[in-house]
């Protein structure tokens, strides 16, 4: 697993995130986007109609580092903010076979390598950060990715 149960859970609690990619001429871009965790691959997918043809499907031919935001607003009072940036290597992906007919089969895979969190764990406090490959907790405990 490359994200801890709480971030997990809080992505799943969300639909729509921010996808910053650089363009070729080393332009930054950021887009909202659609997303789903794929528990399978430890990734975060990104789908979209026609994504294959957006400028953000195309900067990721030039430059494959991304940043990708999650956050929302937890609470007004008191004010408490929440949220998860991933930063990490994307890939495009075309598929033969789309999951949805208003859909082609192009998503963007992101594959994380820091996680950065806000407000998501009330066991910790402030930002914490991390290298994905540092231990992760699951359902059974914590345990070092790759590790039984």
């Amino acid at each position: 697993m490359s994200l801890t149960d709480s971030e997990r859970e809080y992505l799943g609690t969300q639909r729509l995130g921010r996808l910053a990619t650089v363009g070729p001429g080393g332009d930054p871009q950021n887009n909202p986007v659609g997303f789903t965790y794929n528990a399978e691959n430890g990734t975060i997918d990104i789908r979209g109609y026609d994504l294959a043809k957006t400028r953000k499907f195309r900067n990721l031919r030039h430059n494959d580092q991304v940043a990708f935001v999650v956050d929302d607003l937890a609470s007004v009072k008191p004010w408490r903010v929440r949220g998860i940036e991933i930063r990490g290597r994307a890939e495009t992906v075309v598929e033969d076979a789309p999951q949805d007919s208003h859909y082609t089969g192009a998503l963007i895979r992101i594959h994380p390598k820091r996680v950065f969190t806000w407000g998501i764990d009330s066991a910790a406090s402030g930002m914490t950060k991390r290298t994905v490959s540092q231990t992760v907790a699951t359902g059974g405990g914590a345990q070092e990715k790759g590790q039984p």
